[in-house]
């Protein structure tokens, strides 16, 4: 197993900087999913760790050796792209194969690996078959097992099941994140699908404009986002944002968050953490952090009217306009509510985010 660490890395195109500055590492075994929109530098990055294109500033060093100078062959990778680059004419025996005949090993050790990474991969059944005759998952696995016939130190995949419908999407997650950890190999993987790093991912490093945001377990990144873009990037459906103020109720250590009619009390724990912040923010909430109900439980309900309902077969989400402001909730399935019918609705105070208004920077 390998720690792949990348250090104070920038690749520029011309003048253009697609990634800048970027140090994280991956730990030995470790699978690590960098996560960000369209442009934001994750396969320039990975291109940079196979080697097939040049770092422009920076080191990349695996187990401590440096290989910013190393073609891709000498560098024991294994990629997976997002197009499968399989050779047409060949079959899917031969697609396997290929890297294993071209250094040369011997006939029986080739036909071994083969065929245990296809058993691996259920698709032993094909091997005789040509890429023409499958259907894009099953090429999607033939492109998985050719790489890891070659047993490398590292696998690279970019947006390895981008192409493939929901359904297969799904069932893939879970083959992926079982074989790596059957294989215990040292794993990059790029992806703009916040749901696949978030299920698969042992930790995520996000991008934007070529900038790590944050890198952390799925959980720190889903509940303790460091800025208010990861926030909004991350979670589905996406976090509610508020311009807010914060101000003080009664003694200096009495907190209240404000956004038009919505009141939330701040816990003990945001409260510690807004020592000596007072005036404008962002307030973000989840969806799954709001209540809502027909008539008002409690003090700590806010008055406001249906904008929206979208029954999603398990759930139903709320959309809900209130004095100042509109926010998404999340609640069950046997929700009934008409549009612009009156209605309640209170946050959890324990899961508010507040974000610095001027930088985005999280403050809680």
């Amino acid at each position: 197993m390998t720690k792949v660490v990348v250090s104070e890395v920038w690749k520029m195109y011309g003048k253009v900087p697609a990634v800048r500055d970027l140090s994280f590492s991956c730990e030995s075994g470790e699978f690590l999913c960098v996560l960000g929109p369209s442009g934001c530098g994750k396969s320039s990055t990975l291109r940079m760790l196979a080697g097939l294109e040049h770092i422009s500033a920076g080191e990349i060093t695996f187990d401590g050796k440096r290989i910013n100078e190393l073609p891709p062959k000498d560098r024991d990778i294994a990629m997976v792209f997002e197009n499968y680059a399989l050779y047409p004419h060949k079959t899917v025996g031969d697609n396997m194969a290929n890297a294993l005949k071209l250094r040369g090993m011997p006939a029986a050790e080739i036909k071994t690996r083969v065929d245990r990474a296809a058993a691996m991969l259920q698709i032993g059944h094909l091997l005789d078959r040509r890429p023409m005759e499958l259907s894009g998952g099953q090429k999607q696995r033939v492109a998985i097992g050719r790489a890891i016939v070659r047993s490398p130190k590292v696998f690279l995949f970019d947006e390895p099941i981008g192409h493939l419908d929901a359904k297969l999407r799904g069932h893939m997650r879970g083959e992926l994140k079982r074989l790596q950890r059957e294989l215990a190999t040292t794993t990059i993987y790029v992806t703009h699908d916040q749901l696949e790093a978030l299920s698969m991912a042992d930790r995520i490093a996000v991008m934007n404009e070529g900038v790590l945001q944050q890198i952390g377990t799925p959980q720190d990144i889903y509940n303790h986002p460091a800025n208010e873009w990861v926030a909004s990037f991350v979670g589905e459906p996406p976090m509610n944002f508020l311009d807010a103020e914060v101000v003080t109720t009664g003694s200096e250590t009495d907190l209240e968050v404000r956004c038009g009619a919505l009141r939330v009390r701040l816990s003990d724990a945001h409260r510690h953490r807004l020592e000596g912040v007072r005036g404008g923010m962002r307030l973000g909430i989840r969806p799954e952090a709001l209540q809502v109900a027909g008539a008002a439980p409690g003090a700590d309900w806010t008055a406001g009217t249906i904008y929206a309902v979208e029954p999603l077969g398990g759930d139903t989400l709320v959309e809900v306009a209130f004095q100042g402001g509109r926010v998404l909730a999340k609640t069950g399935a046997d929700f009934r509510g008409e549009m612009d019918a009156p209605i309640f609705v209170t946050v959890d105070s324990t899961k508010l985010h507040l974000f610095d208004a001027s930088n985005g920077r999280a403050l809680t």
